[in-house]
């Protein structure tokens, strides 16, 4: 039968063979029931789902040896009896379906019967179960339960290539199965052109999914493939020829924009343009960048360069796309093809303008050497200049902070009007001197140059020692010597160490000694316990080209504080007896009597 598939094998339990019994077994084998000794054999009953007949529809019946000369009644239970689905018939033990079934929502029922002695409600037999088992056909369509539904590719891409498109399908049919077996193909396109191109910019392609049963079912969907655009053509500049102009010595970021028109997508690497120099730009005094904007490309001066005439400069650029161009050709696709779609390339000419060029300095920083408090009319530097323009030019002194040199304005020499001095303040810690002077030519507008001379102040002994500090506290009470600094404003050798010996004076050098005598820094030394006080000692320091000088230390000798800070003097105070008071108070009495 094409609705009802059984295969059921009963075992029934029995005594013996008898006429009736073995008329129950030619009915059993009708029944597709068979039995073995004492023994009930579990059967499966197959049932194909979604039958369309007459319900209820018997498909099995049960059978039972030990029922002949009993009055007896069969009794299921277990998967679909509570539903209603399945059924027996008490009596003849026909077994009924009472609707369709779906294998997809349940494959398979477990039913457990038996069989009553209906005088005394007991089992004749012990239970037995028998189980459903669903036959699959082909009910369910595959269905998509994911798809990319819209996907880009890029134009000319090969045939044979995998897009960018993903999807999964299944199918609820039962699984190995002819029912199951799902064969996915491209529909349909839209546009229906043989193969994807470059004309249309969106297809929509329709995908089926088809299973192998009998009939076959099928779904479809729909994926919106935009074919995206590649660099299939070459930029070309809009004009053959361009000119432009330049100041000679200046950076300029733009002297020049070229453009190119490309039938790529716009604002796309392959429509996006890429400049570069073929020829004329060895030395690397022009750039050429792109516009991010308008594509265009930008050509500027990155370097100074001087041109002694007006100069024509003849430049080649090239374009190209940021992606590579790719082509098809005989069917096939190149990529980076330029051997048969060449770049484009122009000419450019440049010219620069000559413009008056400063004077220039053989030397714009010059060492001279001089030696301090020389007398004044000293030629210090004499320039030498030079200018490519113009033969007449002057000179300006701009930098001289001590009005020390004055400056030949058509010569430029330098020449001193008073004594310079290397302990001056405008002479820096390095003992040089800071001239500055201009060279001004007669072009318009004029142009000048200027040249740093640094004038190297050699010394001389001009400056005697002196005391670091005049003044100076001995505290008694916890020294006998202080410490005396001198100081020289002359360099080596005109300085220190130094010699110090007392002066001329026999008191001092009768409370005072110098000991050591060299150096920096020597000690004065109280010979004796001195009186509090202040002391005046006389000191002749020598430098090391014995050039001498007298000062006179003042010295403080007290008891001190911490700190080494004097303690205040105490107040002298006087004891009077009770005659002294009294002669002090009559003495007085007879100065008032006289008046």
């Amino acid at each position: 039968m094409r609705s009802l598939s059984l295969l059921l094998l009963v075992a029934l339990a029995a005594l013996g063979e008898s006429e009736e019994g073995g008329k129950h077994h030619s009915r059993a084998k009708r029944e597709f029931l068979s039995r073995s000794k004492r023994r009930w054999v579990l059967s499966t009953i197959e049932l194909e789902e979604e039958m369309k007949v007459d319900y209820p529809f018997k498909i099995s019946r049960m059978f039972n040896d030990k029922t002949p000369g009993k009055q007896y009644e069969f009794v299921i239970s277990g998967e679909g009896i509570d539903e209603g689905l399945f059924s027996i018939d008490k009596l003849t033990g026909d077994v009924y379906a009472h609707a369709p079934v779906d294998r997809e929502k349940k494959a398979s029922y477990h039913v457990t019967f038996d069989v009553f002695d209906k005088s005394t409600n007991t089992k004749i037999d012990r239970e037995l179960a028998f189980d459903v088992d669903i036959k699959d056909i082909n009910d369910n369509a595959p269905r998509f339960i994911a798809i990319t539904k819209e996907a880009s590719v890029k134009e000319n891409t090969p045939s044979g290539e995998y897009l960018p498109a993903s999807l999964e399908v299944i199918d609820d049919d039962q699984e190995g199965t002819v029912n199951s077996t799902v064969v996915i193909t491209v529909d349909k396109q839209f546009p229906p052109e043989p193969k994807i191109g470059i004309k249309v910019k969106t297809y929509s392609i329709l995908i089926k999914a088809s299973d192998k049963g009998n009939p076959p079912l099928s779904s479809t969907a729909t994926i919106k493939l935009n074919v995206t655009d590649t660099n299939s053509h070459q930029p070309i500049f809009k004009q053959r020829q361009y000119q432009a102009e330049a100041v000679e010595m200046t950076i300029n970021e733009t002297i020049l924009r070229v453009a190119v028109e490309d039938k790529d997508t716009p604002n796309t690497d392959g429509w996006r343009a890429k400049y570069f120099f073929i020829s004329g730009n060895e030395d690397g005094l022009y750039k050429i960048t792109t516009d991010p904007k308008t594509n265009e490309g930008v050509i500027g001066i990155v370097k100074e360069k001087n041109f002694e005439i007006h100069t024509l400069v003849n430049l080649q650029i090239g374009v190209e796309n940021v992606e590579p161009i790719s082509v098809c050709k005989d069917g096939k696709l190149i990529k980076d093809s330029k051997k048969f779609s060449p770049q484009d390339s122009v000419n450019i000419t440049v010219k620069m303008i000559d413009t008056n060029d400063a004077p220039v300095f053989e030397k714009y920083t010059v060492d001279v050497y001089h030696v301090e408090e020389s007398e004044p009319g000293q030629v210090l530097y004499n320039p030498n200049v030079h200018d490519i323009d113009s033969s007449k030019f002057g000179f300006k002194l701009i930098e001289d902070t001590a009005n020390w040199v004055t400056v030949d304005e058509k010569t430029g020499k330098i020449t001193t009007i008073k004594k310079m001095d290397r302990e001056s303040p405008f002479v820096d810690e390095n003992n040089i001197y800071r001239i500055v002077i201009a060279a001004i030519d007669d072009g318009s507008p004029p142009a000048t140059s200027t040249c740093t001379i640094k004038v190297h102040l050699g010394d001389i002994n001009d400056n005697s020692p002196t005391l670091v500090n005049k003044t100076i506290i001995m505290c008694v009470n916890k020294v006998d010597k202080i410490l005396v600094r001198a100081q020289d404003a002359d360099a080596e050798p005109y300085s220190g160490p130094f010699i110090f010996f007392l002066g001329d004076d026999k008191t001092a050098s009768k409370f005072w000694k110098v000991d050591p005598a060299y150096g920096e820094e020597v000690a004065l030394v109280s010979l004796e316990i001195l009186p509090y006080g202040n002391y005046s000692v006389p000191l002749v320091i020598q430098d090391q080209q014995n050039e001498a000088a007298a000062e006179t230390l003042q010295v403080e000798v007290c008891e001190c504080n911490k700190g080494d800070v004097c303690r205040p003097r105490k107040p002298l105070s006087i004891g009077l007896g009770g005659a002294a008071i009294g002669l002090i108070f009559a003495g007085l009495l007879l100065f008032l009597s006289e008046y």
